[in-house]
This record gives C-alpha cells, sequence and structure tokens, in this order.
C-alpha cells in the first residue's frame, strides 16, 4: 500500500524495503532520499539449525550465496537497490 500511497501522491514519504519498492517499479537508487549500506544491521542472513550446521549441502549453500559470482550477480542485476552485506 505505501508504494501506491506514495505514487498516488497521498504520502510525503514513506519507509519502504527495496522488495516492494522495486515491485511497484520504484528505483530505490533514483526515488529513495536514504539507502542502507552493506553494514546495516537488518541485513539478510543465512540461518540453520544447529544439527544442520556442518552439512555439506549447507556448507555449500554457504559459500555459493556469499561468493563473488553471487555478488556480482546482485550488483548487476539490482543496480545498487539491494546491497550485498558480504
Amino acid at each position: 500500500m505505501l508504494p501506491r500511497s506514495l505514487a498516488g501522491k497521498q504520502l510525503d514519504l514513506a519507509v519502504i524495503n527495496s522488495n516492494f519498492a522495486l515491485a511497484a517499479n520504484l528505483k530505490p537508487t533514483r526515488d529513495a532520499i536514504f539507502v542502507e549500506d552493506k553494514n546495516s544491521p537488518f541485513a539478510n542472513i543465512i540461518a540453520v539449525r544447529p544439527d544442520e550446521l556442518n552439512q555439506p549441502k549447507m556448507k555449500a549453500l554457504a559459500k555459493a550465496m556469499t561468493s563473488p559470482e553471487m555478488k556480482q550477480f546482485i550488483e548487476k542485476k539490482y543496480d545498487g537497490a539491494i546491497v550485498p552485506a558480504f
């Protein structure tokens, strides 16, 4: 509702998560007055149950999600709207 209200000039300011902004065709790097950086305490994390922490598939997932290739993909696809925090 916030992106629609902002676009309809019903609001002067709104705090909108990047995923909702992108879905509403807003471009955070152009339309935002503030975008969190990679040091944000609200970065997404990978969480697993303690009994699965050392499973090879979980280690492979963590490695893939924090790889240089993943960082490059995020930077290219989201053009600064989503910032890799790793």
